[in-house]
């Protein structure tokens, strides 16, 4: 299967921008999916999941409060709804799946429980 993020760009500071990622090639709705965001010189930052079948979501402490995940399993898409973004959310932002070894309406946070990567998509955030 593949992810293929989209939505990302320039952002002026508190102002709103919706990241979405496309899954093709297996049932999406049977897979976990997350959300991370890596900064120039940073680890790879947990941002948000979603279970598989959307009634459980978890977000990483930075972005309580200000983003949202949410996914369409009819569109095979999950999406990061970013509210009043901030300097310090730039970075590229990956969405991730995990396609083995999980459980119905569990949240997964880390990086190592993801085996399917997308190639990222660059939020910049300008003030």
């Amino acid at each position: 299967e593949q992810l293929v993020e989209s939505g990302g760009g320039l952002v002026q500071a508190g102002d709103s921008a919706r990241l979405s990622c496309k899954v093709t090639g297996r049932p999406f709705a049977a897979y976990p999916l997350g959300w991370f965001r890596q900064a120039p010189g940073k680890e790879r930052e947990f941002v948000a999941a979603i279970s598989t079948g959307g009634e459980t979501t978890l977000l990483g402490d930075s972005v309580k409060g200000r983003f949202s995940i949410s996914r369409d399993n009819g569109k095979d898409t999950v999406d990061l709804q970013m509210t009043n973004v901030k300097l310090e959310d730039t970075a590229m932002y990956y969405c991730a799946a995990k396609t083995t070894a999980y459980t119905g309406e569990v949240t997964y946070s880390q990086r190592n429980d993801y085996n399917r990567w997308g190639q990222g998509t660059q939020v910049t955030v300008s003030s």
